[in-house]
């Protein structure tokens, strides 16, 4: 055999169909979106944690106010965060998350959260912001029911001006609700899981295209 002859095997060619090519970058596009987001998400929970300090409070609850956070379950059962401002002794007033109470059978009919009257002490922490659930972009204000809310809305749709923080009231009082609340920071690890499996997908998408669109030219005869 003549060792200069050339090798009967040919060579690899690597030509993708134009389908390929765009289904493969969409499918890296949206794992690397879904990946930073899920990413960014586990960084705000990070952000929280470190931002959280304990806080006492003493002041007066705003009833007048008051707003139910929706989809908000506890040990298995759907029912509302109750948000309240509380005017304090000092002259400011804060929004506080006062804790959770169920839902009822009929969800056209809302509970009625006890407050108390006159001037209470609490104690809890100070955060920066509350959760935020997945919500339709543009989801509009509607009644006394939300999905999210921030300090900026809450201040608008009451005309209050309140301190640009939330306050999770940990202390009990006489007000039938529960504060069994998740540490401030809880599910970054899962969120950041969430994000590798994301950026995997988008990884995967590409290795794909190459493997299955790479083949050896047929040699000559």
């Amino acid at each position: 055999m003549n060792p200069e002859a050339p090798s009967p095997r040919g060579r690899f060619l690597f030509r993708p169909p134009w389908w390929a090519v765009v289904l493969a970058l969409a499918s890296c596009g949206a794992g690397i979106a879904l990946g930073n987001w899920q990413w960014g998400r586990a960084q705000e929970k990070v952000a929280a944690a470190a931002a959280a300090r304990p806080l006492g409070l003493r002041g007066e609850f705003l009833p007048a106010f008051t707003v139910l956070l929706d989809n908000k379950v506890n040990r298995g059962r759907p029912g509302y965060h109750v948000l309240q401002p509380l005017q304090a002794t000092d002259g400011r007033k804060i929004l506080v998350n006062r804790g959770w109470l169920p839902a009822g059978a009929d969800r056209r009919t809302l509970p009625a959260p006890r407050t108390p009257p006159g001037t209470v002490e609490l104690q809890g922490l100070r955060l920066e912001r509350l959760p935020q659930a997945l919500a339709p972009a543009g989801a509009r204000r509607e009644g006394s029911v939300w999905q999210n809310a921030t300090v900026t809305e809450f201040a608008a749709w009451s005309g209050l001006a309140l301190e640009p923080w939330i306050f999770e009231q940990h202390s009990p009082l006489d007000d039938g609700l529960v504060r069994e609340w998740t540490p401030a920071g809880s599910g970054a690890e899962k969120n950041e899981s969430y994000a590798l499996q994301w950026y995997s997908l988008a990884a995967l998408s590409l290795i794909l295209l190459f493997v299955l669109n790479l083949k050896r030219e047929r040699p000559r005869s």
